[in-house]
């Protein structure tokens, strides 16, 4: 496809994904103080599997890790997976802004303008802290969900923030997030994942977001072991990828080279290429690659 045909069906492809209107959550609970600590619960709408209490999908958001972008735009899909059966919990995080550019933090200088890709440590602090609180949380707030059929998910840095935190307990042993044993999912299914940090810096994916995220050029490879999913395998837990093979935001060549890692690790992951699909289908009620992860997800929940 030429470039510019490439780029128009890219550019309708986000204007789809974000044209749908947001939609409230039925419960609101917060992990911490920060406004940004909170998630929002969404009951499940339908009968999917085999009935009993509803599977509990656990929804990180994406956006480069930046603060233009929060939970709220991935509430029609909250919605769309509610309606499909799924107790849903879409959590927020503390990400970077446009002060942490003027203050040149976070490897941005003064002068390069826009918001900064994440903070460190407190983006990684907030995913660790709401995924320890949700089983509490989840029984006051969602009666109907079943937290011992929990799948991760998240869409694109939200989906390297989910592959990250099922990886907590192959942590190197000072970071302050690791955990002494797996977390008890049943999977993580990560959409469009920035899944290897490596890879995802040589192709500059969303401006340089990786390096931004880790505090800058010097701070990379040293935090590296503490954050990049590439480098946290196995894990034992089901893991599968989907990915679109047109996606020019998190190409898919970032999702193959987590996955030949995971392989030389001794880890089958599953990756499920689609064709003629970009970045945001897969977060589109509207589009048929939704309904596709939707499938993957309930393989691993039920």
């Amino acid at each position: 496809m030429p470039d510019d045909a490439a780029a128009a069906r890219a550019a309708a492809e986000e204007e789809s994904a974000f044209s749908h209107p947001p939609v409230d959550p039925d419960a609101i609970a917060s992990y911490g103080d920060h406004p940004d600590q909170v998630i929002d619960f969404y009951a499940p709408r339908g009968e999917t599997g085999p009935g009993g209490p509803a599977p509990l999908v656990v929804l990180l958001h994406g956006g480069a890790w930046r603060a233009p972008y929060d939970r709220r735009h991935v509430t029609p899909f909250a919605d769309f997976l509610a309606r499909r059966g799924f107790a849903v919990a879409n959590v927020e995080y503390r990400r970077g802004a446009a002060d942490d550019a003027a203050a040149g933090r976070n490897g941005a200088g003064p002068g390069e303008g826009g918001p900064v890709a994440g903070r460190w440590p407190q983006t990684f602090d907030d995913v660790a802290a709401a995924v320890d609180a949700l089983p509490a949380l989840v029984r006051e707030a969602l009666p109907q969900a079943d937290p011992r059929r929990t799948v991760l998910t998240g869409h694109s840095a939200g989906g390297h923030l989910a592959l990250w935190a099922a990886a907590r307990h192959v942590l190197p042993p000072d970071s302050p997030w690791r955990t002494d044993r797996p977390a008890p999912l049943r999977g993580v299914v990560a959409l469009a994942p920035i899944a290897d940090f490596t890879v995802a810096d040589k192709l500059d994916v969303c401006g340089g977001a990786v390096r931004q995220l880790l505090g800058g050029t010097v701070e990379f490879a040293e935090r590296r072991p503490y954050a990049d999913p590439a480098l946290l395998l196995p894990t034992g837990i089901a893991t599968t990828l989907v990915q679109g093979r047109t996606d020019d935001v998190v190409p898919h060549a970032v999702a193959d080279s987590y996955a030949d890692a995971a392989a030389k690790a001794g880890e089958v992951v599953g990756l499920t290429l689609l064709e003629d699909v970009g970045h945001f289908p897969l977060i589109d009620p509207a589009a048929d690659a939704c309904a596709v992860v939707v499938e993957e997800i309930a393989q691993l929940a039920w």
